[in-house]
């Protein structure tokens, strides 16, 4: 048997050896492949019915308006990266280049994130696991699933990149023959004429501005995830040039194929007729049974299922990772957070933790009230980024770039803009996390002699939800 301080450092050489031998044999198409994988090709259906009831039907409008702000996002993302290869963190770029402080808040938020991440996912499996067993209670599934994360993540269960890839596979293919089963019932059935086409992108009985920028501020959770792709930043060709282009990139895919998917199912489902709230979370699915019957709503709700699992599952460990991090760093009580079980190498502590906030929040949160708080944290994050390039390539940098201010002050504001339009109860509990947060920075630099910043995620093997 090897001891732990043996097994350590074998897994450190282990590490040290991977990262030597790392070539650069990543092409651009592979990154927005990966990039794909990372968010799913069906990030748009989760946060269907909730956006569809508050932008008054208009989802494609706010996928559309929420690629813009993603895509100007992407490209400061993509030119930090340059700056910092190594580092693809949002608390990174904003810590180095505006203050340890800002940094700071930009960590906290995405800790936030990471706790959310778990709460959504939970809730969202309950209401698809009650929509194939209607007898079983709410409470029961959201418990059951709960305990699931928490016992996997426990027992070190990992889903291995060739499972996720297979994984975005199959829900390529549910969703191909999801679209082809659409555009058969649209054709037989729907019959629109004129300017029926239209009516998902404007129907004016239904339209409201205001509606329509706060159903944008949820439907930019179809997007989360794409900033992942700048942690391979060691492996691919040319990293300067296809980081950025394929984070632009993948925005770009994912944003249009979220339109379709949305489109067609706003063609099926009709603005006015809003979906029941019994129906709202999982709306998606019943689209897919009046299209296609019972046999299409099972397999494309199991499908859902399976991927909400997972990312609900990850979502938890990366929030224990992630405030192991902080108990390393002394942002938290180290004694506490920063305990790994010498068993299996997991700091069980904050698997424990974060399943006890998860079990809290899926009974004390909506699908829609955690999205929204989730997006307000992500916001701060898109935000941060855009500032942080803005400096870095207006004033710091000797190599100029093209639109150098022009790009991120616009991603800047249009993230910002959509930021003032989540609901005002999202934006008072954020707001009050980040003051928790600061008040914990304060104390615990008083007392354990904390750091200005949370630590590397891309270190630990996370990477923003």
């Amino acid at each position: 048997m090897v001891s732990d301080d043996g097994a350590s450092e074998g897994l450190s050489a282990a590490v040290d050896d991977r990262r030597a031998g790392l070539q650069r044999s990543l092409k651009l198409w592979h990154l927005i492949v990966y990039g794909i994988i990372i968010i799913q090709p069906t990030a748009p259906m989760g946060i269907y019915g909730v956006v569809s009831n508050v932008a008054g039907g208009h989802v494609v409008t706010t996928i559309l308006i929420a690629m813009v702000a993603m895509l100007f996002t992407a490209v400061s993302y993509g030119r930090m990266a340059r700056v910092y290869p190594s580092a693809g963190s949002a608390y990174t770029y904003v810590g180095k280049e505006l203050h340890p402080l800002a940094g700071y808040v930009v960590g906290w938020s995405m800790l936030m994130d990471y706790l959310l991440n778990p709460i959504i996912c939970a809730i969202w499996c309950s209401a698809a696991a009650q929509n194939v067993l209607p007898s079983v209670p709410y409470a029961a599934w959201a418990v059951s699933f709960v305990i699931l994360f928490t016992v996997l993540n426990l027992r070190g269960v990992k889903s291995s990149g060739r499972t996720n890839a297979l994984l975005a596979l199959v829900m390529s293919l549910v969703v191909l023959v999801f679209l082809a089963e659409a555009i058969h019932y649209i054709a037989l059935v729907v019959r629109p004429i004129a300017g029926q086409w239209l009516l998902p992108f404007y129907d004016r009985t239904t339209f409201a501005p205001s509606r329509v920028f706060r159903g944008t501020s949820i439907a930019v959770l179809t997007y989360i995830g794409f900033d992942g792709i700048s942690t391979m930043s060691e492996e691919v060709e040319n990293p300067r040039r296809n980081i950025m282009l394929a984070t632009v990139y993948t925005c770009l895919v994912i944003g249009i194929l979220s339109a379709i998917e949305v489109y067609v199912a706003q063609l099926v489902w009709p603005a006015h007729t809003p979906f029941p709230e019994s129906m709202i979370d999982t709306a998606y699915v019943f689209v897919a049974k009046r299209i296609g019957g019972a046999v299409l709503f099972h397999v494309l709700n199991a499908t859902l299922l399976v991927a909400n699992f997972g990312s609900g599952m990850a979502a938890q460990f990366g929030a224990a990772r992630l405030l192991y991090g902080m108990g390393r760093a002394k942002a938290l009580p180290e004694r506490i957070f920063g305990a790994v079980d010498k068993r299996n190498g997991i700091p069980r502590n904050n698997v424990i933790i974060v399943g006890v906030c998860t079990l809290v929040g899926v009974f004390m949160m909506t699908y829609q009230s955690g999205a929204e708080l989730l997006n307000f944290g992500a916001f701060i994050a898109f935000m941060g980024v855009n500032a942080a390039a803005l400096i870095h390539y207006k004033f710091r940098s000797e190599n100029k770039v093209f639109l150098a201010a022009t790009m991120p002050f616009l991603g800047f504001a249009v993230s910002a803009f959509i930021w003032l339009n989540l609901n005002h109860k999202a934006q008072m509990l954020g707001v009050i996390w980040i003051l928790i947060g600061l008040a914990l920075h304060y104390i615990m630099r008083r007392v354990e002699g904390g750091t200005d910043r949370l630590p590397d995620l891309d270190a630990m093997g996370a990477t923003e939800p």
